[in-house]
């Protein structure tokens, strides 16, 4: 499997999660379609904050964290309001892949 964006072929892993970062808006449109997600600016808000937290840390939070944050950036959102805009996987790994960045890894495949 494969993604195209801007008419170049994007290579992934067995779970479909790019296997080099791409920041461009196109890839979020391309990935997210082909998840079946609609995107909102809620989504995009997500979006946007795991692309920050993979600049800043070289890799993206666990649930925990990244459900602590959200509690600041988005305070009328609670655990089930995050499943619902990302039900296939959930937000802390479906918005990852979304967002174009590789496959979390480490505890729990975080």
């Amino acid at each position: 499997m494969s993604y195209t964006i801007n008419g170049e072929e994007r290579e992934v892993d067995s779970d479909g999660y790019l296997l080099e970062a791409d920041f461009s808006d196109e890839t979020v449109q391309v990935i997210a379609e082909a998840e079946g997600v609609v995107l909102t600016d809620a989504h995009w808000k997500i979006i946007n904050y795991m692309r920050d937290k993979y600049r800043d840390d070289g890799h993206t939070p666990n649930f925990r964290n990244f459900m602590k944050d959200m509690a600041e950036l988005m305070p009328n959102v609670d655990s089930k309001g995050m499943y619902d805009l990302f039900p296939k996987e959930g937000p802390a790994k479906q918005a990852v892949k979304i967002a174009g960045l590789p496959k979390p890894y480490g505890k729990g495949g975080y």
